[in-house]
């Protein structure tokens, strides 16, 4: 602003003809600068007063994008002699471009209807066609997600691959959330063989006892009511190699699968092996 104002003194009599050209580029850089100012202030205040990192994440996307937006506005306007012939030449562009760049223009749209209709967010574990990771970016035009599983691992670790898929993929196939309306855990199931001469009841105790102390220990602070809400429970059913499976469903948070069910098993085998004369494991030589 202060070179805006500077070029109207007699100094520049000599360059009076260049004067409304720097004029018009002083403002238009001025007001670029107040449009990144704005954007950082409003940035500052998401940061502070947004909690979940997924909105935060998309919060500071809009405003970054509505930022260069507005930038490419002035920019055009500084171009052009005026707003109209600015805009019809962008309806022009946007019409070429709109054809030649179909795909990139379906995975910006995608990007929009993630942002509004939150079908996952950063930091969310998701699956998507053969993909299945957490979340760490949405992108304008693509999704970037840390695999978990994979090609080289048969449990739910990260496996350190990051995979990239386009946004508009969210258009055309179905997208499995773990983090659905039962945050932070989804519902998972560990099956153990017994021998049909087992005292069913007593291994039904033993495995509940074992979920229920791992899920206290890790949870302290969990309330009774929602306690109750979790609780775990034991149903059996026949296996195909003629054993029964008692099979225990707990809670677990999507990043803890394999750690969860390694620690009830921890717990529950010491109880089950302790007493032989209740609970009889499948033998045979091939086992």
């Amino acid at each position: 602003m202060a070179i805006h104002y500077s070029l109207d003194l007699k100094l520049f009599d000599n360059w009076r003809e260049y004067i409304p050209f720097f004029k018009k580029l002083s403002m238009s850089l001025f007001l670029i600068a107040i449009i990144f100012l704005i954007s950082k202030i409003v940035e500052r205040v998401i940061n502070s007063q947004t909690q979940t990192e997924g909105d935060r994440y998309n919060l500071l996307r809009i405003i970054r994008f509505l930022a260069l937006i507005s930038s490419l506005i002035v920019v055009a306007s500084f171009m052009f002699q005026n707003l109209y012939a600015a805009a019809v030449s962008f309806g022009l562009i946007s019409l070429v471009l709109g054809f030649a760049l179909q795909a990139p223009i379906a995975s910006f749209i995608a990007w929009v209807y993630l942002v509004f209709r939150r079908t996952y967010l950063v930091g969310d574990r998701i699956q998507i066609k053969k993909f299945r990771g957490d979340v760490i970016e949405i992108g304008y035009l693509d999704t970037s997600i840390l695999e978990c599983s994979g090609d080289y691992l048969e449990n739910d670790r990260k496996s350190g691959r990051i995979v990239r898929f386009p946004n508009s993929l969210v258009l055309k196939e179905e997208v499995i959330n773990y983090s659905g309306p039962e945050i932070p855990f989804i519902w998972n199931e560990t099956p153990l063989q017994v021998a049909y001469t087992s005292d069913l009841q007593f291994v039904e105790d033993c495995l509940l006892e074992s979920c229920i102390g791992d899920f206290m220990e890790r949870y302290p602070h969990m309330s009774e009511s929602a306690m109750q809400r979790w609780k775990p429970y034991v149903y059996f059913r026949i296996n195909k190699f003629a054993w029964m499976e008692a099979v225990i469903s707990y809670p677990v948070e999507p990043v803890d699968t394999t750690g969860r069910r390694n620690r009830i098993l921890r717990r529950a085998l010491p109880l089950l092996n302790a007493a032989p004369q209740k609970v009889k494991f499948p033998e045979g030589n091939l086992r």
